[in-house]
């Protein structure tokens, strides 16, 4: 399948400062990619570069086969069949929401005009609010306004810069699901930029976890998480801690919770001293006669279905694991555990 945007090596600077270096990727028509990664790693010039704001030092971008970004080429942003929605909504204060969507089509005939912002704000869930004023609706539906807007010209591609960052948690994942759906629903091509794995988890077929202006790994949220590549992405992606091991064998590894068994033991020797991830769900409550290790209970919080304890083991190291949220032990309780670890993650020491 051919790669309706495609990203080629490109490198952008501001001034003598290189924000992202040698930087590829390909997304597929009707798919939704993310990056994910801390502030400061580049992520949004990556964005801004595909939408015509910033130029390229090197390398070149393609939207549906055309180049639109090299050194010697640079198509407008409003050339370009880009749609963007940003953090902060940036609607229009003076313009009613349905003025809101309509302000990128205003060329098309009043008709013609009037259906596109009924249709849209009919996807969006805002059928009736056309006539309301920003300051009159709720962050969300500022935010569903936002992505009304951005989808009313048909874009080839669009692009989002941490669109749910603004909105408390509930909503957020809400609002996230929602336009998700409608995203896949209607084939439109999308990239997301975000901090929060959540939002990276919940929208993206593939996810690109950036640092220092780089993707360090391309992968489905999936692997990012059971089989992170490097260290970085191991610490970025999820909860985790790391205890000491050492290689028995290609399939087993020594640790403080005993005899680890799985896939993942590669490229050690055996008796190498290794640091081995162990995810909350990796550590699973036990019976006394099923426990391979005892821990005390240092903090909880209570996630609804689960709840996050964090542990500590006999050499004072710290786990974390999920309970079952009807297993409700106080803080100095002694649990048993036991290990249930498919993917064996590990770094040399």
């Amino acid at each position: 399948m051919t790669a309706l945007l495609e990203v080629d090596g490109i490198t952008c600077a501001y001034s003598d400062q290189v924000a992202v270096r040698d930087l590829s990727f390909e997304v597929p028509p009707g798919s939704l990619v993310c990056l994910l990664g801390p502030s400061g790693c580049g992520k949004t010039t990556v964005l801004r570069a595909i939408a015509g704001f910033h130029p390229l030092t090197r390398g070149t971008i393609r939207i549906d086969g055309r180049i639109v970004s090299s050194r010697e080429v640079a198509v407008p942003p409003e050339n370009r069949r880009v749609g963007m929605v940003f953090q902060e909504h940036a609607l229009f204060p003076h313009l009613t929401a349905g003025e809101n969507v309509e302000a990128g089509i205003r060329r098309l005939p009043a008709a013609e005009r009037a259906g596109v912002v009924e249709e849209l704000l009919d996807k969006v869930g805002l059928s009736g609010f056309a006539d309301r004023y920003p300051h009159e609706l709720s962050g969300g539906q500022q935010q569903r306004i936002a992505l009304a807007r951005a989808l009313a010209p048909r874009p080839a591609l669009l692009l989002m810069d941490e669109p749910f960052s603004n909105l408390d948690l509930e909503l957020r994942e809400k609002l996230g699901i929602e336009v998700g759906d409608l995203l896949k629903r209607e084939g439109i091509t999308s990239v997301l930029v975000t901090h929060d794995q959540f939002d990276a988890f919940a929208l993206g077929d593939q996810v690109g976890v950036m640092r220092g202006g780089e993707i360090v790994q391309w992968d489905t949220p999936y692997r990012l998480y059971h089989e992170p590549e490097t260290r970085f992405v191991a610490d970025f992606v999820g909860d985790g801690v790391f205890l000491d091991g050492r290689i028995l064998d290609r399939n087993s590894i020594e640790t403080e919770l005993g005899v680890v068994q799985g896939r993942g033991v590669r490229h050690f020797l055996n008796d190498a001293e290794v640091d081995v991830l162990i995810r909350p769900d990796d550590i699973v409550p036990a019976l006394d006669a099923d426990a391979i290790a005892h821990a005390t209970v240092v903090r909880k919080a209570f996630k609804g279905a689960e709840i996050l304890y964090t542990l500590r083991l006999a050499s004072g190291a710290e786990v974390l694991s999920l309970f079952p949220s009807h297993e409700d032990h106080a803080v100095g309780t002694r649990v048993g555990i036991r290990l249930d670890a498919e993917h064996l993650v590990m770094f040399p020491k």
